[in-house]
């Protein structure tokens, strides 16, 4: 093989490790923070055939019921998260998963955190998608965020089913 040859061929392994090595299409994370900036966990977002599955492990969080929710805005500002907005609701519903007029997109299960503080999550949701450009896409221009909060959600109250105060937040991003 000619010189020439062998450095075209070399440079295209390496483009092509590249590629390989770039999150996987259908894929995004949230790396999740307290009201301090300090890190209590990551959650994968995996594209599915029925929407999007949400999985990972949270630390350092008080053990007890809690609620979870994706939120209309990109943004986690410390200490109290407000800065991620209401609920995610695109379809203006009603908040709960038990409310006959809702629930909003964001609305998911509840969280139960055991004495240690973690907590492993494995949540499935048919509401939203890792599509940019669709109403439910929690990838859209202003992002999403994923918010827990201080209390159980009893999922009918308007707006965030009495579940209290935002303790952990994260933003959506891509890959």
């Amino acid at each position: 093989m000619r010189p020439a040859s062998l450095c075209a061929v070399v440079l295209l392994m390496a483009c092509r490790t590249v590629q390989t090595a770039s999150a996987p299409e259908g894929v995004a994370h949230a790396a999740m923070t307290n009201g301090a900036n300090e890190s209590v966990g990551d959650l994968r977002l995996e594209r599915t055939p029925d929407g999007v599955r949400v999985t990972g492990e949270l630390f350092n969080l008080p053990a007890g019921v809690h609620g979870i929710h994706f939120h209309e805005k990109g943004q986690c500002d410390g200490p109290d998260f407000t800065s991620a907005g209401g609920h995610f609701n695109p379809a203006s519903r009603e908040h709960g998963l038990e409310n006959p007029a809702g629930p909003h997109a964001g609305d998911m299960p509840n969280i139960t955190v055991g004495e240690s503080g973690r907590v492993t999550i494995a949540i499935a949701t048919p509401r939203v998608t890792l599509d940019s450009n669709a109403t439910t896409g929690v990838l859209d221009t202003d992002g999403t965020a994923v918010v827990v909060h201080a209390a159980a959600d009893d999922q009918r109250t308007n707006p965030s089913g009495n579940s209290g105060a935002r303790i952990v937040c994260g933003v959506i991003r891509k890959g």
